[in-house]
C-alpha cells in the first residue's frame, strides 16, 4: 500500500494575483477548457479515426499497389503531430505573444491538407497530405492548448488533461460511423471534403473562447527562456522510456482492429463499432487517470494502466475471433491503454519535484515520445503482418494472421511499470 499516497496539489512558480481570475473554477477556466477539448476533438479524432480509411484504401484499386504506403499515413500523421511536439512548445514559449495567430495559421494549414487530400490520384499523394500536410498543420494549430491549460489549471491540473485527452475519444465515438458511412456511399473524396467543413464550422468558434489568464500586459515581455536542468533528472527518463515503448504497440489495435474484423468474415461496421467502442473508453480512462494523478503517486495509475491493457489483449483480443470479445477488448483497451496519456501531467509533477519546469514542457516531451512509438509502429505493424508464422498453425486470434500484433502489442503494454520498478529503486521520486 505504500505506493498509494496522496500527492497535494502542485502550484505553479507564478505568483497569483488576486486581480486575475481565480484558477481551477469559474467561467472562463471551464470555457477555455471546452475549447481546448473541441481543438482535441477535431484535430486527434480524424487520424484516430484512420483504420476505417485504410480498411477502405486496401478495397480501392487504385490503391491496390501501395498497401505498404497506405498503411503508413495514419501514423505518419499522429507520429509527427507528436513528435514535432517539443519544438512548436519551444516556438510558443519564444513568442508567447503569438500563440494564438500561430494556432490559426496552423489551422490553415491543416484544412488544406484535407481538402488536398480529397483530390489525390495515389497512395503517396494521400501521405503527403492527409499524413504528412496534416500533421504540420495539426501540430501548429493544437499545441498552444498546452500554455492555456497550464495558465488556468493548478491543483486540478491532472483532470482538466484528463478531460482535455478525452475530447478525441468524444469524437472517436461518432467519427467512425459517418466516415464509414460516407466513404461505402459517396467515397473518400466526399468523406474528407465533409470533415474539412465540419472542422471549420466547429473549431472556428473555440479559437474565440481560447483565452489568456494571464494578459499578454502582464507577462514577461520578449522571449521566454527555457532552463533544461529538468533534463538531468532520472525519474523523467525512465517514465519516458515505458512511454516510449507502450507506444511501440499501442496504435497497432487501433489501426488493424477494421481489418481484423473484416477478416473474420464480418461487416465493415463490426470493426467501425469497434473502433467507436474504443473511443468512447478513452473518455472514461483518461477522465479516470487524471483524476487519479491528482491524488495519488503516477505509478499508481501507470501500473494500473498496464495491468488492465496486457489482461485486455492477452485474454480479450486472444480470443476476439468470437465478435462479442472483440467489442469486449475494444473497450477494456481503450479505458486502460487509451487512459494512458492522462498520466502524463503526473509524470510531470513527479519532474516538478526537484525542477523549475512547466508542465506543458512535460507534456510536450512525452507527446514527442509517442510519436516516435507511432512512427516506427506503422513499418513494425506492417512486417509483423507480413512475416507471421502463426497464421492458420495456432488457434484463436493467434491463428488469424495477427498473431505477433497481439504479442508485441501486450508486451510493449507492460513497460508502463518501469516508473514503479525505479520508484522501489529509488530512481523515481
Amino acid at each position: 500500500m505504500e505506493d498509494i499516497e496522496f500527492q497535494p496539489g502542485v502550484f505553479s512558480h507564478r505568483q497569483e494575483n488576486s486581480a486575475l481570475p481565480p484558477t481551477d473554477r469559474g467561467k472562463d477556466a471551464w470555457l477555455t477548457l471546452a475549447a481546448c477539448c473541441a481543438l482535441e476533438a477535431l484535430v486527434w479524432g480524424f487520424p484516430f479515426s484512420f483504420g476505417v480509411f485504410q480498411e477502405y484504401y486496401d478495397r480501392q484499386e487504385a490503391f491496390a499497389s501501395e498497401k505498404s504506403t497506405v498503411a503508413v499515413i495514419g501514423t505518419t500523421a499522429t507520429g509527427l503531430m507528436y513528435c514535432t511536439a517539443p519544438l512548436i512548445y519551444g516556438l510558443l514559449r519564444w513568442f508567447p505573444k503569438y500563440r494564438k495567430l500561430l494556432s490559426v495559421m496552423g489551422y490553415i494549414v491543416l484544412l488544406a491538407s484535407i481538402v488536398g487530400a480529397s483530390f489525390a490520384n495515389t497512395a503517396s499523394q494521400l501521405l503527403a497530405t492527409q499524413g504528412v500536410l496534416y500533421a504540420l498543420g495539426g501540430s501548429v494549430h493544437y499545441f498552444p492548448a498546452f500554455l492555456y491549460l497550464d495558465e488556468w489549471f493548478v491543483q486540478r491540473k491532472g483532470l482538466a488533461y484528463g478531460i482535455f485527452i478525452a475530447g478525441a475519444g468524444i469524437a472517436g465515438v461518432v467519427t467512425p460511423f459517418a466516415m464509414s458511412w460516407i466513404l461505402d456511399i459517396w467515397g473518400f473524396r466526399t468523406a474528407l471534403r465533409t470533415w474539412a467543413i465540419l472542422s471549420f464550422t466547429l473549431t472556428t468558434p473555440a479559437l474565440f473562447f481560447m483565452k489568456r489568464r494571464i494578459p499578454y500586459s502582464q507577462s514577461p515581455r520578449g522571449p521566454m527562456k527555457l532552463d533544461l536542468k529538468f533534463l538531468k533528472s532520472p525519474s523523467l527518463w525512465i517514465l519516458l522510456f515505458g512511454n516510449i515503448v507502450q507506444s511501440l504497440g499501442y496504435f497497432m489495435p487501433t489501426f488493424y482492429m477494421p481489418s481484423f474484423a473484416v477478416d473474420q468474415g464480418w461487416s465493415t461496421l463490426s470493426g467501425t463499432v469497434a473502433i467507436a467502442l474504443f473511443r468512447a473508453a478513452n473518455v472514461v480512462g483518461a477522465t479516470l487517470m487524471g483524476w487519479l494523478v491528482d491524488r495519488y503517486h503516477v505509478t499508481f495509475a501507470l501500473n494500473i494502466c498496464a495491468g488492465g491493457t496486457v489482461v485486455a489483449v492477452f485474454l480479450f483480443w486472444s480470443f476476439a475471433v468470437y465478435k462479442p470479445m472483440l467489442f469486449i477488448f475494444a473497450f477494456l483497451y481503450g479505458v486502460f491503454a487509451g487512459g494512458f496519456p492522462a498520466t502524463w501531467s503526473g509524470c510531470g509533477s513527479v519532474v516538478r519535484r526537484s525542477y523549475n519546469v512547466e508542465t506543458g514542457m512535460i507534456m510536450a516531451l512525452f507527446t514527442s515520445g509517442k510519436g516516435i512509438g507511432s512512427l516506427i509502429s506503422g513499418p513494425v505493424g506492417s512486417a509483423l503482418m507480413a512475416s507471421d508464422a502463426l497464421k492458420r498453425g495456432v488457434g484463436f486470434a493467434y491463428g488469424s494472421g495477427y498473431g505477433y500484433l497481439i504479442i508485441f502489442c501486450g508486451f510493449t503494454a507492460s513497460f508502463t511499470t518501469v516508473g514503479w520498478i525505479g520508484k522501489k529503486f529509488g530512481l523515481v521520486g
